[in-house]
């Protein structure tokens, strides 16, 4: 069975340590350090569609003014297309993350793909003008991209039910937090240590299961709201502090201090989104409760197992 490569070397290594010697409760501790990890959900293909517009450009340079006016409008509408693209992709995986969410507010993939149409057709225009020509290079154009990258979700996920205001107030508190989260990312990169990367990575795995939770059932945020925002908002700036201090000293005591914060809040988040688990499980409970006497009442007869 393949194994996870670790030792005195590796990031999370320790002097000594061997790869398959490690404790339950350690490998279950690095296992965890990766749950919830995020891809960038733009990859090669994507990026690749940078490439048409640079070569057009490049070979519109010796084709007089009206080709080059021409080739550099088709090279920005592709451009455009491909920055829309990448945006479409990421919001694409944050709503595919989440239980509960709404549609993108701007069709980001759709829009890419008319623009990338458009340059096609301008870039056919100009070498072979032609309405019929260029209507079919762009219309060629624009379904293939469709084909090869989707359309962006078009309506709500998970939302039937739950009242509107609620769920904005709780939308904007996790994306509130979610940008605490993503500068704590960003501050411990300058730490230049990868098992404190692997640190921040794991409590923020912990606090994006509180999110979801509550986006589940919006009547948490009100007991919540301080862990989305105080305690996060200071995380951040404790992140950036020991960041700035690591970077320049390497002080091993501010690094002990700063992983021992991490475990305070990861335990903390841990235990209140567990609490509120319990919370809406004893909801529910009560529910069934009286459903069930109200069947009875009317003569309903329930066998309980």
């Amino acid at each position: 069975m393949a194994q996870r490569y670790g030792g005195k070397y590796s990031p999370d290594g320790a002097d000594g340590q061997q790869a398959n010697g490690s404790s339950g409760a350690q490998a279950t501790q690095e296992t965890n350090s990766f749950r919830g990890a995020r891809v960038d959900p733009v990859g090669a293909r994507a990026n690749t569609m940078f490439v048409p517009g640079a070569i057009l450009l490049i070979m519109s340079v010796d084709d007089g003014a009206t080709g080059l006016a021409l080739g550099g409008i088709a090279a920005a509408l592709w451009t455009g297309g491909a920055f829309l693209l990448r945006e479409g992709l990421r919001a694409e995986a944050a709503y595919a993350a989440r239980k509960v969410a709404r549609k993108p507010a701007l069709p980001r993939k759709i829009l890419a793909s008319i623009l990338t149409g458009a340059g096609a057709a301008l870039a056919a225009w100009k070498a072979e003008p032609g309405l019929v020509i260029a209507a079919t290079y762009g219309l060629a154009a624009t379904g293939l991209h469709l084909a090869a990258f989707g359309i962006d979700p078009l309506q709500d996920k998970g939302v039937e039910g739950v009242d509107d205001f609620q769920q904005s107030r709780v939308a904007r508190a996790v994306d509130e937090a979610e940008s605490y989260l993503g500068a704590m990312r960003d501050a411990i990169l300058r730490a230049q240590d990868r098992k404190l990367e692997t640190r921040v990575e794991r409590f923020q795995s912990v606090a994006r299961d509180m999110f979801r939770t509550i986006e589940e059932d919006p009547r948490d945020l009100s007991g919540a709201r301080k862990y989305l925002t105080v305690y996060l908002q200071g995380a951040r700036d404790a992140t950036i502090t020991f960041a700035d201090i690591y970077a320049r000293s390497q002080d091993a005591h501010a690094r002990d201090d700063y992983l021992a914060l991490l475990d305070d809040l990861e335990q903390n988040f841990a235990a209140r989104t567990q609490k509120m688990l319990l919370e809406d499980r004893s909801d529910l409970t009560i529910e069934i409760d009286v459903l069930r006497d109200r069947l009875q009442r009317e003569g309903v007869r329930l066998d309980r197992n």
